[in-house]
Protein backbone atom coordinates (compact mmCIF):
# COMPACT_ATOMS: atom_id res chain seq x y z
CA UNK A 1 0.00 0.00 0.00
CA UNK A 2 2.97 2.56 0.63
CA UNK A 3 4.20 1.64 -3.06
CA UNK A 4 0.80 2.75 -4.15
CA UNK A 5 0.23 5.60 -2.33
CA UNK A 6 4.19 7.30 -3.01
CA UNK A 7 3.02 6.49 -6.53
CA UNK A 8 -0.18 8.68 -6.22
CA UNK A 9 1.93 11.09 -4.57
CA UNK A 10 4.30 11.30 -7.11
CA UNK A 11 1.67 11.85 -9.98
CA UNK A 12 -0.43 14.40 -8.13
CA UNK A 13 2.69 16.55 -7.46
CA UNK A 14 3.80 15.78 -11.38
CA UNK A 15 0.09 16.63 -12.81
CA UNK A 16 0.32 20.33 -11.12
CA UNK A 17 3.65 21.12 -12.30
CA UNK A 18 2.33 20.80 -15.68
CA UNK A 19 0.34 23.49 -14.41
CA UNK A 20 2.91 25.50 -13.08
CA UNK A 21 7.03 24.34 -12.61
CA UNK A 22 8.19 25.42 -9.24
CA UNK A 23 4.70 25.93 -7.03
CA UNK A 24 3.95 21.87 -6.52
CA UNK A 25 8.15 21.66 -5.64
CA UNK A 26 8.02 24.61 -2.99
CA UNK A 27 4.66 23.04 -1.79
CA UNK A 28 6.54 19.53 -1.65
CA UNK A 29 9.51 21.24 0.24
CA UNK A 30 7.33 22.69 2.64
CA UNK A 31 5.73 19.05 3.65
CA UNK A 32 9.00 17.73 3.56
CA UNK A 33 10.39 20.02 6.35
CA UNK A 34 7.05 19.82 8.14
CA UNK A 35 7.60 16.22 8.00
CA UNK A 36 3.90 15.36 6.68
CA UNK A 37 6.40 13.58 3.42
CA UNK A 38 9.04 12.01 3.06
CA UNK A 39 11.37 12.13 -0.08
CA UNK A 40 14.22 9.48 -0.93
CA UNK A 41 17.24 9.93 0.54
CA UNK A 42 18.69 10.78 -2.39
CA UNK A 43 16.39 13.54 -2.65
CA UNK A 44 16.75 14.94 0.95
CA UNK A 45 17.81 17.89 -0.55
CA UNK A 46 14.48 18.77 -1.00
CA UNK A 47 13.56 19.27 2.71
CA UNK A 48 16.29 22.43 3.15
CA UNK A 49 15.79 25.72 3.58
CA UNK A 50 18.23 26.79 0.41
CA UNK A 51 16.24 25.01 -1.42
CA UNK A 52 12.90 26.73 0.21
CA UNK A 53 14.11 29.86 -0.64
CA UNK A 54 15.37 29.04 -4.03
CA UNK A 55 12.17 27.07 -4.64
CA UNK A 56 9.87 30.59 -2.84
CA UNK A 57 11.63 33.13 -5.38
CA UNK A 58 11.51 30.86 -8.46
CA UNK A 59 7.43 30.11 -8.20
CA UNK A 60 7.09 34.44 -7.36
CA UNK A 61 8.67 34.66 -10.42
CA UNK A 62 6.69 31.96 -12.67
CA UNK A 63 3.43 33.06 -10.96
CA UNK A 64 4.55 37.03 -11.79
CA UNK A 65 5.44 36.20 -15.54
CA UNK A 66 2.16 34.83 -16.44
CA UNK A 67 0.44 37.82 -16.14
CA UNK A 68 2.53 39.84 -18.15
CA UNK A 69 1.35 39.70 -22.01
CA UNK A 70 3.21 37.96 -24.37
CA UNK A 71 5.83 36.52 -21.51
CA UNK A 72 3.44 34.14 -20.99
CA UNK A 73 2.89 32.76 -24.14
CA UNK A 74 7.17 32.78 -23.86
CA UNK A 75 6.87 31.02 -20.48
CA UNK A 76 4.90 28.23 -21.80
CA UNK A 77 7.63 27.27 -24.59
CA UNK A 78 9.69 27.34 -22.00
CA UNK A 79 7.47 25.55 -19.10
CA UNK A 80 7.09 22.56 -21.42
CA UNK A 81 10.43 20.54 -20.85
CA UNK A 82 11.14 22.37 -17.69
CA UNK A 83 7.37 20.10 -16.44
CA UNK A 84 8.30 17.46 -18.04
CA UNK A 85 11.55 17.64 -16.04
CA UNK A 86 9.80 18.31 -12.99
CA UNK A 87 7.12 15.94 -12.71
CA UNK A 88 9.81 13.49 -13.35
CA UNK A 89 11.98 15.00 -10.01
CA UNK A 90 9.08 15.10 -8.15
CA UNK A 91 7.62 11.53 -9.05
CA UNK A 92 10.89 10.15 -8.28
CA UNK A 93 11.37 12.04 -5.15
CA UNK A 94 8.33 10.10 -3.66
CA UNK A 95 7.96 6.67 -5.38
CA UNK A 96 9.35 4.04 -3.18
CA UNK A 97 10.43 1.52 -5.18
CA UNK A 98 14.24 0.05 -4.83
CA UNK A 99 14.92 -0.98 -8.09
CA UNK A 100 17.10 2.23 -10.07
CA UNK A 101 15.53 1.60 -13.22
CA UNK A 102 12.42 0.67 -12.06
CA UNK A 103 12.48 3.91 -10.08
CA UNK A 104 14.04 6.37 -12.78
CA UNK A 105 11.46 4.61 -15.47
CA UNK A 106 8.08 5.00 -13.82
CA UNK A 107 8.74 8.69 -12.60
CA UNK A 108 10.18 9.47 -16.37
CA UNK A 109 6.75 7.82 -17.88
CA UNK A 110 4.39 8.79 -15.32
CA UNK A 111 5.60 11.75 -13.51
CA UNK A 112 7.06 13.53 -16.93
CA UNK A 113 4.70 12.04 -19.19
CA UNK A 114 1.88 13.48 -16.79
CA UNK A 115 3.21 16.84 -16.34
CA UNK A 116 3.89 17.31 -19.99
CA UNK A 117 0.69 16.42 -20.92
CA UNK A 118 -0.72 18.32 -18.50
CA UNK A 119 1.71 21.51 -19.55
CA UNK A 120 0.66 20.95 -23.10
CA UNK A 121 -2.90 21.56 -22.29
CA UNK A 122 -2.76 24.43 -20.67
CA UNK A 123 -0.41 25.61 -23.06
CA UNK A 124 -3.38 25.11 -25.93
CA UNK A 125 -5.80 26.63 -23.64
CA UNK A 126 -3.79 29.89 -23.20
CA UNK A 127 -3.11 30.06 -27.18
CA UNK A 128 -6.52 29.67 -27.80
CA UNK A 129 -7.46 32.72 -25.38
CA UNK A 130 -4.92 34.63 -26.74
CA UNK A 131 -6.38 34.06 -30.50
CA UNK A 132 -10.02 34.80 -29.13
CA UNK A 133 -9.01 37.79 -26.51
CA UNK A 134 -6.52 39.17 -28.10
CA UNK A 135 -4.50 38.24 -24.52
CA UNK A 136 -7.63 39.83 -22.43
CA UNK A 137 -8.22 36.85 -21.41
CA UNK A 138 -5.18 35.41 -20.26
CA UNK A 139 -4.90 36.01 -16.67
CA UNK A 140 -8.03 34.46 -15.97
CA UNK A 141 -6.25 31.51 -17.66
CA UNK A 142 -3.15 31.65 -15.91
CA UNK A 143 -5.40 32.13 -11.99
CA UNK A 144 -7.14 29.37 -12.97
CA UNK A 145 -4.08 27.43 -13.39
CA UNK A 146 -2.42 28.29 -10.23
CA UNK A 147 -5.41 27.58 -8.14
CA UNK A 148 -5.32 24.16 -10.00
CA UNK A 149 -1.53 24.04 -9.23
CA UNK A 150 -2.00 25.19 -5.56
CA UNK A 151 -5.17 22.44 -4.95
CA UNK A 152 -4.24 19.78 -6.49
CA UNK A 153 -0.70 19.70 -5.20
CA UNK A 154 -2.37 19.88 -1.53
CA UNK A 155 -4.70 16.90 -2.64
CA UNK A 156 -1.88 15.03 -3.55
CA UNK A 157 0.10 15.65 -0.23
CA UNK A 158 -2.61 14.97 1.50
CA UNK A 159 -5.26 12.67 0.06
CA UNK A 160 -3.19 11.00 -2.22
CA UNK A 161 -5.68 8.72 -3.73
CA UNK A 162 -8.14 11.37 -4.53
CA UNK A 163 -5.36 13.30 -6.48
CA UNK A 164 -4.66 10.12 -8.33
CA UNK A 165 -8.74 9.92 -9.84
CA UNK A 166 -8.52 13.68 -10.53
CA UNK A 167 -5.47 13.24 -12.70
CA UNK A 168 -6.57 9.97 -14.37
CA UNK A 169 -9.33 12.01 -15.14
CA UNK A 170 -7.93 15.34 -16.34
CA UNK A 171 -5.88 13.53 -18.94
CA UNK A 172 -8.88 11.51 -19.88
CA UNK A 173 -10.27 15.11 -20.35
CA UNK A 174 -7.30 16.18 -22.18
CA UNK A 175 -6.92 13.66 -24.85
CA UNK A 176 -10.51 14.47 -25.61
CA UNK A 177 -10.50 17.78 -25.98
CA UNK A 178 -7.10 17.08 -28.16
CA UNK A 179 -9.00 14.93 -30.08
CA UNK A 180 -12.17 17.46 -30.62
CA UNK A 181 -9.65 19.88 -32.00
CA UNK A 182 -8.63 17.08 -34.58
CA UNK A 183 -11.99 16.26 -35.70
CA UNK A 184 -12.75 19.98 -36.12
CA UNK A 185 -9.56 21.16 -38.53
Amino acid sequence: MEVFLSICLGLGLSASSGFRVFLPMLLANIAAMSGWISPAESFAWLATWPAFFALLTATIAEIGGYYVPFIDNLLDTIATPAAIIAGTLLSTSFIQIDNPVLHWGLGLILGGGTAGMVQVGTGLLRLLSSKTTAGLGNPVVSTAENVASFGLSGLAIFLPIIAMVLVVLLILWLFRKIANLRKTK
